[in-house]
């Protein structure tokens, strides 16, 4: 099979022929129909989080059986599916207490000893986050996929399977927004349009989308934000605090910098909570002042929207059907996949929503 093959951190993937295994006995073999270009994907390509190389990049996506091991029986060969690097084993500690995101158990995986899920030329090829989308095969655990409804179209479809989830598992799972809130959004790429939009599917009264590109700020009033500002033109610590008169209930940081994080923390009322949904460089420290927590300010991360995701994606393809959920904005371009490492170049600018890769069928 084809895949884009990452040997080298800040250089541009290469499409080369990638050796895939046959599936174990709880292993599934899906062919991707569409996997989305995600913001991670270049966090893990320029180094600011490391990774074992070679590797496929990619982990949004979704597409249909094409074989499954022999004890799998949640799909069979045909079965459309939203893959999510959340893989859980479903008996630890996290998969216990209803903290399947942050399952960890290695059994997901194949261990050492067992001939790898990717190869090429006799070299292991390190699949990534469970997944490695960017290619025209995937080789996964039954427990990093959802069996979904075959009306919903594959390309919307593979933004749940990070973006989506992820924006609005913060809101509605990591924070708890209520109805009646005041929230503000910091960055309003796929991950902070989708917390706006389930702010508003949420209820709350005032949605603030605080970005630096006035495109975004009109996506973000085209799913569910009442107000925007532009970050660029003055303070937005002192525009948000001036705007809902007092702070926020909740802030949500979907950039991943330190300054934006202590601007959600900042952006706060008394009692207010701020969840990090970015994802920081490995080692950015964050500094908060002390004397905010005597006003009960919290600060929280999340981790792809603390999902339940066989519970979560076909509600919100029941949202997207149903005219809640807004991803037809979401998508500026559809791609091959030749075309995967200009659409990572896309995301350094910010000035484009998600690229999409469409595979030939």
């Amino acid at each position: 099979m084809k895949a884009a093959v990452l040997r080298e951190q800040n250089k541009p993937m290469e499409i080369e022929e990638v050796q895939i295994s046959k599936p174990g006995p709880r292993e599934v073999l899906v062919r991707p129909v569409a996997a989305g270009v995600c913001h991670s994907d270049l966090h893990f390509l320029d180094g600011s989080y490391p990774y074992m190389l070679p590797t496929i990049l990619g982990h949004e996506s979704a597409g249909v059986v094409e074989q499954v091991g022999s004890d799998v029986t949640y799909v069979k060969k045909g079965d459309h599916v939203i893959t999510c690097l959340s893989a859980f084993c479903g008996h630890c500690n996290k998969c216990l207490t209803g903290h399947l995101s942050l399952c960890q158990s290695p059994e997901v995986s194949r261990t050492a000893e067992e001939d790898p899920r990717l190869s090429s030329g006799g070299e292991t090829v390190h699949q990534f986050l469970n997944l490695s989308s960017f290619a025209e095969l995937m080789l996964i655990h039954e427990h990093a996929l959802v069996k979904i409804r075959e009306d919903m179209p594959m390309d919307r479809a593979a933004l749940i399977g990070c973006s989506t989830t992820t924006g609005l598992g913060a809101v509605f799972h990591t924070a708890g927004v209520e109805p009646g809130s005041i929230v503000a959004v910091i960055g309003c790429g796929g991950v902070g349009l989708a917390a706006i939009n389930g702010a508003a599917i949420a209820g709350a009264s005032m949605v603030i989308a605080v970005d630096m590109i006035d495109s975004k700020l009109e996506l973000a009033k085209a799913v569910g934000a009442t107000h925007t500002i532009n970050a660029s033109s003055g303070n937005a610590v002192g525009e948000v605090i001036e705007l809902t008169k007092g702070g926020c209930d909740y802030t949500f940081e979907a950039i991943g910098l330190k300054a934006t994080a202590e601007q959600a923390f900042q952006m706060l009322a008394s009692g207010g909570t701020a969840t990090v949904i970015g994802m920081i460089p490995v080692g950015t420290m964050v500094e908060l002042h002390g004397v905010d927590f005597l006003m009960e300010k919290k600060i929280q991360g999340s981790n792809m929207g603390s999902n339940r995701f066989r519970i979560d994606m076909p509600r919100f393809i029941d949202f997207y059907l149903g005219g809640k959920l807004h991803l037809d904005q979401m998508i500026s371009k559809h791609i091959k996949l030749q075309d995967v490492n200009t659409a990572l170049d896309a995301l350094k600018t910010g000035e484009e929503a998600r690229h999409v890769i469409m595979f030939d069928q």
